[in-house]
């Protein structure tokens, strides 16, 4: 596929990395999810956390933002559990208890092994086989990837606050030059490039005044999607930070809505 064929570890330099990762190391303790470390290579173990409210609901296998951890999802998964979805959030190298260091390689070549295990906790758990993919801003990256490669085995994906044109918009945003014939490359490994070829049924939602990854880049995410079943939803008046605050109820009822239509 479209993906093995680009070799993004030149993009894994320190004044790259250091812009678009903010790893932090608090995870803690939880009461509503369990604790489970998945192996990406050998060594190296990514943590997640799964907040189950029901063996026969539909699951979510939820990336994060950048500056976000395992831990925080605490507060967010009630949400999800009181409207019977199971919820599942993976962290990054160097975030949480995760081992390593992250990279934009890593970002997406670990992707593979945490849907692998993802899928064997939930058949351990004998939880039901419907599931979906989800992913904030940077979790974009990941759950179109994984999109693009194991369309047979996911229900829906549910893409927030992300990025079509990817690394493009990332270094737009912090200022870097790129040449053209590295942007040519980064577009043959964006988003928008392999959400084309995804054609599972997608939700996109955005904020209406995002001042990070600007509503464009959600319309393009949707108009490129390959996807027969798709539908884009605007939070009015939120920007990036503040869409779960804004978008309150109405927020988690689309995903909901979502998952039960295809789940």
């Amino acid at each position: 596929m479209m993906s093995d064929r680009i070799d993004l570890s030149f993009l894994d330099r320190p004044e790259i990395l250091s812009f678009i990762f903010y790893p932090r190391r608090d995870f803690g303790e939880s009461r509503l999810g369990t604790t489970h470390f998945i192996e990406v290579e050998e060594g190296v173990d990514i943590g997640c956390r799964f907040y189950l409210s029901g063996k026969n609901n539909p699951s979510i296998l939820y990336f994060h933002g950048n500056g976000e951890t395992v831990g925080d999802y605490d507060y967010v998964s009630p949400s999800f559990n009181r409207r019977r979805i199971n919820l599942f959030v993976a962290d990054y190298r160097g975030y949480g208890l995760s081992d390593g260091s992250p990279t934009i390689s890593n970002l997406v070549k670990d992707a593979h092994p945490v849907f692998k295990g993802f899928k064997e906790i939930i058949a351990q758990e004998k939880c039901r086989n419907s599931l979906f993919l989800m992913g904030r801003s940077l979790g974009s990256v990941p759950v179109v990837e994984l999109a693009h490669h194991y369309q047979d085995d996911i229900k829906g994906l549910i893409i927030e606050s992300g990025a079509a044109n990817t690394f493009n918009i990332l270094f737009n945003l912090f200022g870097f030059e790129i040449s053209p014939s590295l942007k040519e490359k980064l577009e043959a490994a964006s988003n928008k490039a392999k959400i084309r070829e995804v054609h599972i049924p997608t939700l996109i939602i955005h904020a209406e005044q995002d001042s990070l990854i600007p509503l464009t880049e959600g319309k393009a995410l949707y108009e490129n999607s390959g996807a027969k079943d798709k539908e884009i939803y605007i939070i009015p008046g939120a920007d990036h930070n503040t869409i779960w605050l804004v978008g309150g109820e109405d927020y988690y009822q689309k995903v909901e809505e979502f998952v039960k239509k295809y789940g």
